[in-house]
């Protein structure tokens, strides 16, 4: 039986991280979580694709994080700041990881988020878009 859509779900470019996404993200988010020990994120970046054998991880989990796709992680089930951790691995900083999630270049997401953040102008929810654009 399938599990009836929540209202939140029609937001678009926005994943809400819920139960059923920390049940999904659980593997991901223990990876990153145990980035806080200085000799995990040693080991990690010695052999990140081994290092991720230890997690119950699907395959589309560790292709993500082994190719930094922040938001097929987030999609995935990792909660943002669990995976901040990897970003911060990286040397990568919040504000950083956040640019490359919007395709922007730091400077322009720093500008953006200065000027009031995106425009609340557009796209309110996936439904409508779809039905305005079939």
């Amino acid at each position: 039986m399938e599990k009836p859509k929540k209202e939140y779900e029609d937001i678009p470019g926005t994943t809400v991280f819920d139960a059923d996404q920390s049940r999904k993200g659980y593997g991901i988010n223990m990876f990153c979580m145990s980035l806080l020990k200085a000799e995990n994120r040693t080991a990690f970046k010695a052999d990140e694709a081994g290092y991720l054998k230890a997690y119950n991880l699907t395959p589309e989990q560790t292709d993500a994080i082994l190719k930094r796709d922040w938001n097929g992680m987030l999609a995935l089930g990792g909660n943002i700041y669990f995976t901040s951790k990897l970003g911060a691995t990286d040397g990568l900083s919040f504000q950083q990881v956040a640019a490359k999630m919007t395709g922007a270049t730091q400077q322009e997401y720093a500008d953006m988020m200065l000027a009031g953040g995106r425009s609340v102008e557009g796209n309110r929810s996936k439904s409508e878009w779809e039905h305005k654009n079939g």
